[in-house]
């Protein structure tokens, strides 16, 4: 029993948030994240994109696809279990 004690005490890498934790500590609202891509794209509900001006720097487009943060630092919009590379 030693063993599994152990095991559950290791601390691990989180794939989407890149945190170390211990997987007897992990909760569902442990890991904040974001569950999808930083894009360089209009946004769906707007046309932002498009109304760049000449003057705008290139980034001034990018956002994340899932909840629209445009700075790439932005805290996760979503929180669940970390997830370890070694889950897989």
């Amino acid at each position: 029993m030693e063993k599994n004690t152990e095991k559950r005490n290791q601390q691990k890498l989180c794939k989407r948030c890149n945190q170390t934790f211990s997987p007897s500590s992990n909760t569902s609202s442990s890991c904040r994240f974001h569950p999808s891509f930083f894009v360089c794209r209009r946004h769906d509900d707007q046309k932002r994109y498009y109304e760049l001006g000449p003057d705008d720097p290139p980034y001034a487009a990018k956002f994340y696809d899932c909840c629209g943060a445009e700075d790439a630092e932005a805290s996760g919009c979503t929180t669940s279990f970390h997830v370890s590379y070694d889950d897989d």
